[in-house]
Parts: structure tokens; C-alpha cells; sequence
């Protein structure tokens, strides 16, 4: 016998049928929760950063593309754009943020609400980000290397190594903290009783210029003061310190590793670092509040040598030097 629907009716039961197809399609997919990563540098340059942030994330049960998203917005070492595009996350409504170091004040400047997790090198109470390191209060929280107040120490070790060598520190001006990193120069040369020349660098480009020009000023040896900018241009400085014959030190063993001569970090200065700000966003993401998570500070400080790049600038590295070492590359 046949069965006739009238045409409203049909209509009515198809659109219902209809409305509940994504229903049932969501369902079978977990929701995605949002949240952003805000960096001023480029994705080419923190790929390694980004593959140990993704592993703190799943290591709580977080899985980009799967139960989380990551909206990332990237200065491509134009710090100026910060500001904006930590201003885009908070109208867009992510969860949480993950700002790296000059990052986090652009990010703080932008929420007081959204909980932000940061990556730096400074002292996070000396540059007003939080209020305690055990306690954190207001919506921050992270890790920080110290890395950037290891300028007295780095310029010792550069003092054992080239006694008699004028010294120069690099700068990156545009960066939120560098009045912090060169008060920490000022006061080192006063320590030491050394003058230094300090030079800047606010892009790619002026890379190039400022080396030119410490040839020309008869420098003997710089110091590359923490800035992501000089991260993600690792190659290059390596390049033109070897091009031009200038012994660096360095604030992370990577530049070692990938030829430059000296380094002297924190254990928590490159992927392990940014593994915790993947753990501790996802803990956030699960309830926590940032004032629950202590701002997480490094365990040791390690001494990278570089001998063979030692041995083509034509340097005897100290014997003391070397028995202080954490990793000697021959």
C-alpha cells in the first residue's frame, strides 16, 4: 500500500533529520577548547620550540587538532605588532596564551582576565609580570631561564677566555626589557671594571651592519645579551662572528652546537622550556589558575665549548675553562 507524505510534513521531517546530522556529528568529536600562542619571531625559526610546546600539551591530555586548536599570531621580529596581535586573541576569546618572553608584557598589556603562561629570560617580578615567583597573582604564570640576568657571569667567562679583548654587548632596543638587560651591562662593567661598547640590533638587517662596524671599532669580543630576535637568527650571527673573526658568548648551547664558539644558559632555555609552557597551559585548560602554578625557574646553568670553532678563530681555550664545562664539542 502507498504510503503519502503530505509536502509540509516531509519537509518538516527532513529538516529535523537534517538539524540533527551535525548533532550527531558532533557528538562523536570532541570539542575543541581555543587558545592562542602569541610569538615575535617566526614559525621557521621556533619549529623546535613549537614540537616541545605541542608535547607539553598532550602530555596532560591535549592534542592540537584533536581536543584543542592553536590560534598563533607571529611578529616575524616586528615587535611593534605585538600589542595588535595580542589585542586579536583576546577578541577572538582563547582560553589561555602562550607569549614567550617580550611577548607576555604585549599579552599582560592586553587581558587582566585571560590566564597568559610565558617564556622568558628575565626576573618576572623585576619586570612587573607577577608579584611572587611561588605565588603567582593576577592571570600570569610560566617560566623563566634567568638567562638574561646572567650578563656578569657570561662577561667573567669572556674575560677568562680573551683577557686583554675590548668587549661589545649586542642589544636589541626594540625589545620590552631591554632597559633591564642594559642596566645588567652597565652594572657588570662596573663589576669587572671593563668598558663596554654597546651595540644594537633591531632586525635582520642591521645584523649585518652592527658586525661590519664592530670590525671597524678594533672589538675584540661580544657578548650576545637573550633576545628571541638573536634566536631566531642564530645562523646568521654564527656566520658573521666566523666571517669576521669576533669570539662571541651566548646565551643558549644550541648556537654551540650549531658552531658559535661559547654559551652559558639555563637547562630550561629552548625546548624544555617551552615543554613546561605546554604543560602548564594544558593545566589551566583543565581548571587551574595561574596563581595555583609557581613560575617555574631553572635547575642548573650549563658551559657549551666549542673547541673546534675555538680552534679556527686561532684560541687556546683556558684549561680552567675547559675542566668547567657541562659539554665540550671537539
Amino acid at each position: 500500500m502507498a504510503i503519502h507524505i503530505g509536502r509540509r510534513k516531509f519537509l518538516a521531517t527532513l529538516g529535523g533529520a537534517a538539524a540533527a546530522w551535525p548533532l550527531a556529528a558532533r557528538a562523536q568529536q570532541p570539542a575543541k577548547e581555543v587558545i592562542g600562542f602569541l610569538n615575535g619571531a617566526s614559525p621557521e625559526s621556533f619549529a623546535t620550540r613549537l614540537q616541545a610546546f605541542r608535547e607539553g600539551l598532550s602530555s596532560v591530555g591535549y592534542i592540537e587538532g584533536h581536543n584543542v586548536a592553536v590560534d598563533y599570531r607571529w611578529g616575524d621580529g616586528h615587535y611593534e605588532r605585538l600589542p595588535a596581535l595580542a589585542a586579536d586573541l583576546v577578541r577572538y576569546g582563547v582560553a589561555a596564551i602562550a607569549a614567550a618572553s617580550v611577548d607576555a608584557h604585549a599579552a599582560k598589556t592586553a587581558t587582566t582576565r585571560i590566564p597568559i603562561v610565558f617564556f622568558m629570560s628575565g626576573d618576572p617580578v623585576t619586570e612587573g609580570l607577577v608579584t611572587r615567583l611561588n605565588q603567582p597573582e593576577g592571570n600570569l604564570t610560566g617560566v623563566t631561564t634567568f638567562s638574561g640576568v646572567l650578563t656578569l657571569k657570561r662577561l667573567e667567562l669572556l674575560q677568562e677566555l680573551l683577557p686583554t679583548a675590548s668587549i661589545a654587548a649586542l642589544i636589541n632596543p626594540n625589545n620590552s626589557n631591554a632597559m633591564f638587560r642594559l642596566k645588567e651591562v652597565e652594572e657588570a662593567s662596573r663589576t669587572l671594571a671593563l668598558v663596554i661598547q654597546v651595540v644594537n640590533a633591531s632586525g635582520e638587517d642591521d645584523i649585518d651592519v652592527t658586525f661590519a662596524r664592530l670590525l671597524q671599532g678594533g672589538v675584540g669580543a661580544l657578548l650576545v645579551v637573550d633576545d628571541p630576535l638573536f634566536g631566531s637568527q642564530r645562523t646568521k650571527l654564527i656566520a658573521l662572528a666566523a666571517h669576521y673573526r669576533i669570539p662571541a658568548i651566548y646565551f643558549h648551547s644550541e648556537f654551540v652546537k650549531a658552531g658559535g664558539l661559547i654559551s652559558y644558559g639555563s637547562d630550561y632555555a629552548g625546548a624544555a622550556g617551552f615543554r613546561q609552557v605546554g604543560i602548564y597551559t594544558s593545566r589551566i585548560l583543565k581548571g587551574a589558575k595561574p596563581g595555583d602554578l609557581p613560575v617555574v625557574q631553572p635547575t642548573k646553568f650549563e658551559l657549551v665549548i666549542n673547541l673546534r670553532t675555538a680552534k679556527a678563530l686561532g684560541l687556546t681555550v683556558p684549561q680552567s675553562l675547559l675542566a668547567r664545562a657541562d659539554e665540550v664539542i671537539e
